[in-house]
């Protein structure tokens, strides 16, 4: 199954967004917001499961796509 993480633009801060949480968690800085995403992406693979992190721009578009792919217990983690 693939895990989607969004990171969105909110106000004058950053929201990041899992299925299938229904909180968001709120960073004031952008940095933050992105390495709590990755963070969340890497829980996720060493859980078994692929996670994709989509970070959007404060217009709307997709500034940057990260895949984190699921951990089998061989594999080397820093690949992710």
């Amino acid at each position: 199954m693939l895990r989607m993480i969004s990171v969105t633009p909110a106000g004058d801060g950053w929201t990041v967004s899992a299925e299938p949480f229904d909180n968001e968690m709120l960073f004031f800085s952008g940095a933050k917001a992105e390495s709590a995403a990755r963070r969340m992406g890497r829980t996720i693979a060493k859980g078994g499961e692929t996670a994709e992190i989509s970070i959007f721009l404060r217009d709307g578009s997709l500034a940057a796509r990260f895949v984190c792919p699921a951990i089998d217990g061989v594999a080397d983690e820093r690949a992710i």
